[in-house]
């Protein structure tokens, strides 16, 4: 077995898609407009969005929207050297910022902004080991 994809539930796909490729510069693989579901190339690995329509239809009677209408308690990582430049860019794109870029004890640069849809997105150099 091995590591397929992310998929987050989300209220209006095309305008998350388009927003990931504005703010990162990932393209749309594939998309089913009946099913409202979509797939992000996203470096190596498939990040997917799917209405929560979608996810009621894939899991009758166990899908279940988050509380209130706020977005999953999740984080979507993305590994960079320029974690600034990235975190500028999101906020370029209507992300909103949640932390500003800064150094961690063990080294690593993060930042973190909050997606159109709400999902949090951390930015962080590699770890070096």
């Amino acid at each position: 077995m091995r590591y397929g994809s992310t998929v987050l539930f989300v209220d209006d796909v095309p305008a998350i898609l388009e927003f990931y490729r504005r703010a990162f510069g990932f393209e749309t693989r594939f998309y089913d407009d009946d099913y409202e579901f979509g797939e992000l190339d996203a470096g190596g690995t498939v990040l997917g969005f799917g209405s929560h329509r979608c996810g009621e239809r894939m899991m009758p009677g166990g899908y279940s929207r988050p509380e209130g209408g706020h977005p999953s308690g999740v984080e979507v990582a993305f590994l960079t050297t320029e974690v600034s430049a990235a975190f500028e860019r999101a906020i370029g794109a209507g992300a909103v910022p949640v932390a500003e870029p800064k150094v961690m004890p063990w080294g690593q640069t993060v930042a973190y902004v909050r997606s159109i849809e709400g999902t949090i997105i951390g930015f962080c150099t590699p770890l070096e080991r």
